[in-house]
């Protein structure tokens, strides 16, 4: 009988603080997850704001290669002026 209220006294005195400190040293691991869960939202909200000027992109391409075939026009026409 005496044997169990050892191991009783031990369960409640060893066994029961050390759970308690895994628990807690959990918990505070999840509320850090759970802050930068946040702001990966949060930023990643704001970076999806940001990509509405992608379709202009491709107007933007053909712009520039319109462009070059224009100062390509205007290097033949000095070539042939000089």
């Amino acid at each position: 009988m005496e044997l169990l209220w050892v191991a009783n006294a031990i369960l409640l005195l060893v066994v029961a603080p050390l759970i308690l400190l895994i628990a807690g040293r959990v918990v505070k691991r999840l509320r850090a997850i759970s802050k930068l869960t946040d702001t990966t939202l949060e930023h990643g909200l704001a970076l999806s704001g940001q990509l509405e000027a992608v379709p202009k992109l491709l107007e933007t391409k053909r712009l520039t290669g319109a462009a070059r075939q224009l100062v390509g026009r205007y290097g033949a026409g000095l070539v042939a002026l000089l």
